[in-house]
């Protein structure tokens, strides 16, 4: 079961705790990035900051800006313009670097070979919502789109939309219009089921209210953790979303009982013993200390069952909040607690891509 994150604007913040920043991301290859994919914060992951360093808590996970910024080492800068570059959520999540499941040779061929009764790739990269026509096809003269793994140069090529898989700037196209992926900012006292035989609120609860169907969610969260959760009817996204082998990075905001002694961060980045094994965090930093209280984030890939509750009680500080803010690529901002959203066409790409799709 996976914890928590945290509250959108106009949540209560929790209790004794000021103002802090921080933010994490990760690609994984595959969905494994060539960089080292359990170092998913693109900070320093210090144990912790100065006050001029931390800035506020909304400033941290509400803002657009996330990640590395394009054309840093080891990524791959595409020129020109910017793939669903007029949508409101994903504009600045950076270029796709994640490996991918190499075509076979029959995908290779037929994209080889234009499809005369398929669709031009341009008007289906339009449909998607990349870009107009004329700019889509400059994407693809400038080397930017994949057919089936093969980059593809030519304009006038025709594909089968249901049939082939698109990539433009390293990002999958979701060419199916009846996958839905959403982002669910659960409440405290929420059961992460779709159904509970004990008659609790549970996320179809939201679900009704939104008008959406059936729906699966990616992990869960435990009854008291808040925060972010996928939800999607994309059946092989989700389980490879939930697979371990992945390590999709989760970014969680913490609350505990302070002051917190130094050492308590190197001490789970280097690895704590658990019931259940051995357990460490990517990332732990201070965001915040107020008298009593003490906020901090950790970024770590393992879903296992209240991990990051048992983790800070493994070492005397047993959690009091517990927010989840980040998953992968997609962040909560400052999205109001019950409330669910989909996820924009860019964050669909670097969702699939970070698990090899």
């Amino acid at each position: 079961m996976n914890q928590g994150s945290r509250p959108g604007r106009g949540n209560q913040r929790p209790q004794g705790s000021g103002s802090g920043n921080g933010r994490g991301r990760g690609a994984t290859g595959a969905g494994r990035s060539n960089q080292n994919p359990r170092s998913s914060n693109p900070r320093s992951g210090s144990e912790s900051g100065s006050e001029s360093s931390t800035g506020s808590w909304s400033k941290a996970h509400g803002g657009p800006k996330q990640g590395k910024k394009a054309g840093a080492p080891g990524k791959k800068k595409y020129t020109g313009p910017q793939a669903f570059g007029k949508e409101r959520f994903g504009k600045n999540l950076g270029p796709v670097n994640a490996e991918r499941t190499k075509p076979t040779q029959r995908a290779q061929a037929a994209a080889a070979h234009s499809d005369l009764e398929g669709v031009r790739l341009q008007k289906v990269m339009a449909n998607a919502g990349v870009a107009s026509r004329r700019v889509c096809e400059e994407m693809i003269a400038g080397g930017r789109v994949e057919v089936n793994g093969v980059l593809i140069t030519e304009p006038g090529i025709r594909i089968d939309p249901e049939r082939d898989t698109v990539h433009v700037d390293g990002m999958r196209l979701q060419l199916n219009a009846d996958m839905k992926y959403f982002v669910f900012n659960k409440p405290r006292n929420v059961v992460s089921t779709m159904e509970d035989p004990e008659g609790r609120k549970c996320i179809s609860d939201f679900i009704r209210k939104q008008g959406q169907s059936r729906l699966f969610h990616v992990g869960r969260l435990d009854y008291q953790t808040e925060g972010l959760l996928i939800l999607t009817n994309d059946g092989e996204a989700a389980n490879r979303l939930a697979h371990p082998s992945y390590e999709v990075p989760k970014t969680y905001l913490v609350q505990v009982r302070g002051p917190l002694p130094s050492g308590i961060g190197a001490q789970m980045k280097k690895g704590i013993k658990l019931e259940d094994g051995w357990q460490s965090v990517d990332s732990f930093r201070l965001i915040d200390s107020t008298p009593g209280y003490v906020l901090v984030e950790v970024i770590l890939h393992s879903g296992r069952n209240r991990i990051v509750r048992r983790l800070f009680e493994e070492v005397g500080f047993p959690v009091t909040r517990l927010v989840r803010v980040q998953v992968g690529p997609i962040r909560l901002g400052d999205q109001k607690q019950g409330t669910i959203r989909p996820l924009g066409n860019q964050e669909v790409g670097h969702l699939l891509a970070m698990v090899g799709m």
